[in-house]
């Protein structure tokens, strides 16, 4: 069996540790590019941390579960934590840092301040999570803060996430850009998630759907179909494979999601979210 090529990341537990490790780096005139993850890693954020190297000389990988972001009744017990095998597959991406942080160390007791976003926060998931984005943008400006990356690496699947933090960074000037990178996809177009493990074999069988009908009906509004009627189809498509309820298939403005008005002159962003068992599902693709 070959040996790694690259040694596993060291672990910074603290915020201090972190921006101990960052200071040295500085020093020697390196820049540094941050991937903010919640752990249970796959090859999507694999892939963003290449991109991060092949933009910067560092990495630091966060993994963090957030519980700011889970309400009472979702699965933040039951999300997996998986730090040793991360870390295995950070070494064969070439890593430098994992930042794991305890809750203590990220809310410390007396923790009082918390940002409450809208724009680009209002609708789509909030209708469904309301307590959602006050909790990514608060652990998304404590992350970014402690580091004071160059570059902080975002997946397009969460899109409407990727925005809220674009419009956090620009409004409380934190002086990192974000970078949103391509959605990582299956052979069959099921965007990876950590979730995914979730789904039984029947429903990851029926999962891949999602994506097909997104690109039907965005195939049709690039032809000419009005927007509603090329969703309507998609939404049935959706619900007859077996997912269960379907939160939101929509269309909005790819920069501040808000209503298309004149779909012949707007950048364009199909966005889903589904239940399929016991499972939601988000996915996104450019119209």
């Amino acid at each position: 069996m070959s040996a790694n090529p690259h040694p596993r990341p060291s672990v910074a537990h603290s915020i201090a540790a972190l921006r101990e490790t960052v200071r040295q780096w500085r020093r020697a005139g390196e820049s540094v590019a941050m991937v903010p993850t919640m752990g249970a890693l796959h090859q999507g954020h694999l892939d963003l941390v290449r991109a991060g190297l092949a933009r910067r000389d560092r990495v630091v990988v966060s993994i963090f579960v957030n519980p700011a972001q889970f309400a009472p009744h979702e699965d933040f017990d039951a999300y997996p934590r998986t730090l040793d095998s991360d870390l295995d597959k950070l070494a064969g991406v070439g890593a430098d840092v994992v930042f794991a942080p305890s809750a203590r160390e990220m809310y410390p007791e007396g923790f009082a301040t918390r940002i409450v976003p809208e724009g680009a926060a209002l609708g789509l998931e909030t209708d469904f999570r309301p307590h959602f984005f006050g909790g990514v943008a608060t652990v998304v400006a404590k992350l970014l803060l402690a580091c004071l990356a160059d570059d902080a690496m975002f997946g397009e699947k969460d899109y409407q996430q990727l925005a809220v933090v674009r419009q956090l960074v620009r409004d409380l000037n934190i002086p990192t850009e974000i970078v949103g990178c391509p959605t990582t996809r299956e052979a069959d177009g099921l965007a990876m998630s950590s979730r995914n493990a979730y789904l039984t074999a029947a429903e990851r069988a029926a999962a891949p759907v999602l994506h097909a009908a997104m690109q039907d009906a965005a195939r049709a509004i690039r032809g000419g179909a009005m927007i509603e009627v090329a969703l309507a189809p998609a939404r049935e498509r959706i619900l007859a494979a077996g997912f269960r309820d379907l939160n939101y298939l929509v269309v909005r403005h790819a920069v501040t999601l808000a209503e298309v008005k004149d779909p012949a002159s707007e950048p364009m962003r199909m966005l889903v979210a589904a239940w399929i068992g016991k499972t939601r599902l988000i996915d996104n693709i450019a119209v």
